[in-house]
């Protein structure tokens, strides 16, 4: 029972696996960028988005949603897809950290934490429905 369960949400799983992998990588970048090298909160915020995609996209597309491509093209396809989506949540990144930071005085690491939990979830939905659609059937 409990092997049927974990394959039934083997994408879940592994999703929320690389998820916090990604998170960690996006908020240690952030804090070493802001707290060690005195960056501005919001360039800061930027470079830790760049290097968690690129942790992000390279976990999906191998274990995540196991997406095999045939060409060059096909990869450079995916790619922009999982970029262009992870820009639309980098934007409402960008605005809860404004938010957070800059307009509730909050402190930039505890906003950075909770502005993750949304990205998190709207990069899953992106990744669902549009990025790997057609690799894997989904329940």
């Amino acid at each position: 029972m409990i092997n049927q369960l974990l394959n039934k949400y083997k994408p879940v799983i592994s999703y929320l696996f690389w998820g916090v992998i990604t998170t960690l990588v996006n908020i240690v970048v952030f804090a070493i960028l802001t707290k060690q090298l005195h960056l501005f909160y919001q360039v800061s915020n930027v470079i830790a988005w760049f290097a968690s995609v690129l942790v992000a996209y390279i976990s999906n597309k191998l274990w995540v949603f196991n997406s095999h491509t045939e060409s060059a093209g096909d990869l450079l396809a995916e790619a922009t897809r999982f970029f262009l989506m992870r820009t639309a949540t980098l934007v409402l990144d960008v605005i809860i950290m404004y938010i957070g930071v800059t307009l509730l005085n909050g402190d930039d690491i505890i906003v950075k934490i909770i502005d993750n939990v949304v990205v998190v979830i709207s990069n899953y939905a992106f990744s669902k429905m549009v990025v790997f659609k057609n690799k894997q059937k989904w329940e």
